[in-house]
């Protein structure tokens, strides 16, 4: 265990999960970084557990939702399912506290990094469904997907694609779209505006409004049902090459 970090004891971590480990090295395994170079790292467990937390995010939403279509549904999967959606569970475990990170990690702010925190938060995950499989892990995620995403709703996330868009782009690119006017047409009391919108240097969508701000969210509306099917699309695969 490296001696130039200092986390927090994991027994408080498990207080705050309400689980206790039988086996103290998976839970070790799980909140180890690779870039510790030990003999173990949390990378495998992340596999593991990604494919698990989009299980349960699905069936948390397919419950939460009953009227929802599937489309609809998926929108809302892809909303959570990110590394930012998971760095805000990991946030509210304050699991950066308890991993084990090398001193380089630790000098870069390594405990907040939302890549590190979203992969540990998956492999703690991982590590809880090896132990308990289902049993008590859907618990422990329903409830952290309720005391977080309790206000999500499918009016809200429609009615703002702009944020919705922003934050799908940020876990996908690391970027936030990039909105042009493109030109303004019509007589002063009833103008006509385009908007472009381009992410990473990619032309996405174009949309006409009455106003900048409804063209923006006409234009966002279409990149993000684009760039949604996409993410899903991308994240099936991945799973698919790993298995």
């Amino acid at each position: 265990m490296p001696k130039h970090n200092t986390p927090k004891d994991p027994k408080i971590l498990e207080k705050k999960l309400n689980y206790t480990f039988k086996d103290k090295k998976l839970l070790l395994e799980a909140l180890t970084h690779k870039s510790c170079k030990m003999a173990y790292n949390n990378e495998r467990l992340e596999f593991l557990g990604d494919a698990v937390l989009d299980l349960l995010v699905g069936e948390f939403l397919f419950q939460k939702f009953p009227n929802a279509k599937e489309g609809e549904l998926s929108k809302l999967r892809a909303c959570i399912v990110n590394e930012k959606g998971f760095m805000k569970l990991a946030k509210s475990l304050d699991l950066g506290a308890f991993l084990y990170i090398s001193q380089s990690e630790e000098n870069n702010k390594g405990r907040q990094k939302a890549s590190i925190l979203s992969n540990a938060f998956e492999a703690l995950m991982g590590a809880i469904y090896l132990e308990s499989e289902l049993t008590y892990l859907k618990d422990i995620v329903l409830e952290l997907l309720e005391q977080n995403y309790a206000k999500i709703d499918l009016a809200s996330l429609f009615t703002d694609y702009k944020t919705a868009l922003q934050e799908l782009t940020q876990a996908m690119y690391g970027e936030i779209p990039i909105y042009t006017l493109m030109g303004e047409s019509g007589p002063d009391h009833q103008k006509s505006f385009e908007i472009a919108l381009s992410v990473n240097g990619v032309e996405y969508a174009r949309a006409k409004g009455s106003s900048k701000k409804d063209a923006q969210q006409k234009s966002a509306q279409i990149a993000y049902e684009k760039l949604s099917a996409l993410y899903q699309n991308h994240h099936t695969n991945n799973r698919k090459e790993k298995l």
